[in-house]
C-alpha cells in the first residue's frame, strides 16, 4: 500500500454517493507498501479502505481479482470484498484510475512475529490453498522465471549502483534456477505475495488476508516459498528463525500439506522467492519517484536471504 495519486475530498465524497456507505468523515493516506494508492476512509456508518490501481497492476486483471476475493469469502476466509455499489458495481474509477472500495478488516499487521503467529499463518495459507483448489480464475505469473529475466534486463547495470557485483550475482542466480528449478510440481492459484503486512491479526489469530494483486495460477508450493521467506528472517534478510520457520510449516502441514516432491524443491523455489523480490524491490528503488508517499524496501535484504537458502540444508528450513 502507498499513496501515488491523491484523491481530493469532493472527489471522495462523490464516490460515497453510489454506495450505501454513509458520508465522508475522514480519510488518510496509507504510506506502507509500493504498489498501489491506498486510503483509509472513515464515514459515518463505518470505515474502508479506498483502493486506486497504478501502474503495476493491470486494470484487464482486476476482474480475476474481485472474483477470486468474492470466491475465497464465500467459503468463510477472512478476505476484504470489494463493495458493490447501488448498481452491483464494484470497479469505479476515482483520480483517472480504477479504483474499489474494500472492506475493512479488524487486526494488525505484526513486525517481529511469534512462533504462535507463524504457525498461525502457515494454516491460514492453508486454508487459502483449500478454498482456491477449485477456483477457475487464471492469471499467468507475471514475474515467474520469464518476468524475473526481463526485469533484470530492465534494472540492467543499474543494479550495480545498489551493490558492487550485484547484476553479475543476478545473472548466475537467474542461470542456476534455469537449470535447477522443478516444471512438474501441482499448480493452482496462489497468493504470491503474503508478507508479514498482508496478514491482519488479533494476538495469535488470523483475521484478514489481504493485497491480493499478485495472485496468479503457479506452482503451488512456492506460495509457502514466498511466506517463509518473508516470515523467518528479520526485516534486512539477517537472523534467521528456525523456530518460526518449522512453525509456519507445521501449521501448512496441518491445514493442506507438503507433498515428498514439493518438500525436495523448496530450497530451489525460495531461491526463486528471494530473486523475484530482489529484483522488484531493485526496480523500485531505482525507479521511484522522488514525491511518492511510498516507503522504498531494500533489496539487499532479499540478496541475503536468497545466499542463506543456496547453502541451507533442508531440515533446516521445513523441520
Amino acid at each position: 500500500m502507498a499513496v501515488y495519486t491523491q484523491v481530493s475530498a469532493e472527489d471522495m465524497a462523490a464516490l460515497l454517493s453510489r454506495y450505501d456507505a454513509g458520508t465522508l468523515v475522514s480519510a488518510k493516506g496509507i504510506a506502507e507498501g509500493v504498489e498501489n494508492s491506498n486510503y483509509l476512509v472513515e464515514t459515518t456508518r463505518s470505515r474502508f479502505i479506498l483502493t486506486l490501481y497504478e501502474k503495476r497492476v493491470d486494470a484487464g486483471d482486476l476482474p480475476f481479482f474481485m472474483a477470486l476475493l468474492d470466491h475465497v469469502a464465500d467459503k468463510g476466509l477472512p478476505v476484504p470484498r470489494a463493495i458493490r455499489d447501488r448498481d452491483g458495481v464494484q470497479l469505479q474509477t476515482v483520480a483517472g484510475r480504477s479504483a474499489c472500495l474494500i472492506e475493512f478488516l479488524p487486526g494488525v499487521s505484526v513486525s517481529h512475529p511469534t512462533h504462535e503467529q507463524a504457525y498461525a499463518t502457515g494454516a491460514a495459507l492453508g486454508r487459502l490453498h483449500e478454498a482456491l483448489a477449485d477456483f477457475a480464475g487464471e492469471r499467468p505469473n507475471t514475474l515467474g522465471a520469464e518476468g524475473r529475466r526481463e526485469l533484470a534486463g530492465r534494472c540492467g547495470d543499474a543494479l550495480d549502483t545498489i551493490a558492487p557485483g550485484l547484476g553479475a550475482r543476478v545473472a548466475a542466480e537467474i542461470a542456476w534456477q534455469d537449470a535447477n528449478l522443478p516444471a512438474d510440481l501441482p499448480q493452482a492459484v496462489i497468493h504470491a505475495d503474503l508478507f508479514p503486512d498482508n496478514v491482519l491479526m488479533l494476538g495469535s489469530d488470523v483475521t484478514g488476508l489481504i493485497d491480493f494483486y499478485f495472485a496468479c495460477r503457479d506452482i503451488r508450493a512456492w506460495d509457502l516459498a514466498v511466506t517463509h521467506s518473508a516470515w523467518c528472517f528479520d526485516a534486512d534478510g539477517s537472523n534467521y528463525s528456525v523456530d518460526r520457520a518449522h512453525a509456519l510449516v507445521a501449521g501448512y502441514d496441518q491445514s493442506f500439506g507438503l507433498s515428498g516432491a514439493e518438500r525436495a524443491a523448496f530450497r530451489a523455489l525460495a531461491r526463486a522467492s528471494c530473486l523475484r523480490f530482489l529484483l522488484t524491490r531493485a526496480w523500485d528503488w531505482l525507479n521511484t519517484p522522488a514525491d511518492a508517499m511510498v516507503t522504498r524496501k531494500d533489496p539487499l535484504a532479499y540478496l541475503r536471504r536468497l545466499d542463506f537458502y543456496a547453502s541451507a540444508e533442508p531440515d533446516l528450513l521445513l523441520g
